[in-house]
């Protein structure tokens, strides 16, 4: 039988790759952002009153399906490994679960039984003559759960880019196919503001000819890579490829030439852009996307020199410590991959780990450094962790630092409106 054939014998609708592939009690793995299968998640949820007990893992969530629903989640219910916008409102809520972890971990999960996996759901790539399809939008823990699942079902998609990288899964592995060829979703660059542009400059002015970036989603990364077109040399070993590391790429600043572990090559392990930077991904022997346990291991990932981490977070106290996910008690998103690559920078020679967040929230009225985290608040990255810490204000660099010292640096980069009453707020905690 040759591999055309396997593939027809495999090819069914959508609606009976989930009657004969999703049994109840069943974990269904997705993986994160536009890696989703959009046709296979919408005949789940049109079924999903014939099951009981079904989850969805997934890290970010892009669309809200008819299953995420608070009427029906004793048949299918959503696990958040990470919160976004369709997911955020009913995790704040409770009947949307929440599994805590760090990116780089949940394929040793997996691995371990600790997050079950007894079928993946995924987009891919349409078939190589040699039978393999690219899980090029998202490798993350979908690659894991391949090895673990008793069914893979793909949605093949002539839109998915075919990337090279360990991204494959051959066509013996899979239990069925369903075909789509709508466009991958698409997501644009966040907005960048008068703040996000300062910020980015103060980061830019570090970040040194020959550095290896690891880019966070988000106004501020973006702002810090736009600033970036003028170096050289720089290399990508990151978590998410998107359009501001293609902008990079087409300004001729990324080269991967200085690397020195896995030179000449950009390393991702999910996608989230423009149908530009899928195109960019197809067959592209500059660029490989790995498994997360690969990208983000902080000992693989520091192993480049000059790693440059650029993070961002909504709340840190006077020691350092970063919460970024939550609001108080409120769920907001989840750590991702921000603690796997702020330790990696650290193990990094010359590496550095910035963590950026404008000063204020809510119209200047709120400081965002702040004496002590709000409680409830979710610490993302640990006072140990943290090296430098910027704001529209400057920069503060804290590896090494005292408390004392730290909480001078910090009240130094608040906004000037708040600088007095932290400071007299960090003597009443005996921290100056």
């Amino acid at each position: 039988m040759t591999i055309q054939d396997l593939y027809q014998r495999k090819l069914v609708s959508a609606a009976d790759a989930v009657r004969q592939q999703v049994r109840d009690g069943d974990m269904i793995i997705v993986p994160t952002g536009v890696g989703e299968p959009p046709t296979l998640l919408t005949a789940l949820s049109e079924q999903r009153r014939d099951f009981r007990d079904v989850k969805v893992a997934q890290i970010l969530a892009m669309r809200k399906y008819a299953y995420i629903d608070p009427e029906t989640v004793g048949h299918v219910r959503h696990v958040a490994l990470f919160f976004g916008g369709a997911t955020r409102a009913g995790g704040q809520a409770g009947w949307i679960d929440f599994i805590p972890n760090y990116f780089s971990e949940i394929p040793a999960l997996i691995e371990r039984g600790q997050v079950p996996a007894e079928v993946v759901f995924t987009m891919a790539s349409p078939m190589d003559a040699h039978g393999y399809f690219a899980l090029s939008l998202g490798a993350d823990y979908t690659m894991a759960a391949v090895a673990k699942a008793r069914a893979v079902v793909l949605e093949v998609n002539p839109n998915v880019p075919f990337a090279y990288g360990a991204c494959h899964v051959h066509v013996s592995q899979v239990a069925a196919l369903v075909e789509n060829d709508a466009p991958v979703m698409e997501v644009g660059l966040p907005k960048i503001g008068p703040v996000q542009e300062s910020i980015g400059r103060y980061v830019a002015e570090l970040i040194d000819d020959g550095s290896t970036l690891q880019i966070g989603y988000g106004g501020i990364p973006d702002a810090v890579v736009m600033q970036l077109t003028g170096k050289h040399d720089l290399g990508i070993h990151t978590e998410m490829i998107g359009d501001g590391i293609l902008t990079l790429v087409e300004s001729g600043a990324v080269t991967n030439r200085r690397k020195n572990y896995l030179p000449g090559k950009s390393v991702a392990t999910f996608a989230l852009g423009s149908n530009r930077l899928y195109r960019y991904m197809d067959r592209n022997p500059s660029l490989e996307m790995h498994p997360v346990n690969f990208t983000n291991d902080p000992a693989l990932a520091g192993l480049n020199d000059n790693l440059v981490a650029i993070n961002a977070t909504m709340q840190i106290d006077l020691l350092g410590q970063c919460g970024s996910e939550s609001l108080g008690y409120a769920p907001y998103s989840g750590t991702g991959g921000q603690s796997d690559f702020v330790r990696a920078a650290n193990r990094s020679r010359g590496g550095k780990a910035f963590i950026v967040l404008p000063s204020t929230a809510k119209g200047d009225t709120i400081s965002r450094i702040v004496p002590s985290l709000s409680p409830g608040t979710h610490v993302s990255t640990s006072k140990n962790d943290i090296n430098y810490v910027v704001t529209e204000y400057g920069v503060a660099q804290l590896r090494g630092k005292s408390a004392k010292q730290r909480a001078r640096e910090l009240i130094a980069i608040a906004h000037p409106d708040f600088r007095a009453e932290l400071t007299e707020q960090a003597k009443r905690a005996n921290l100056l």
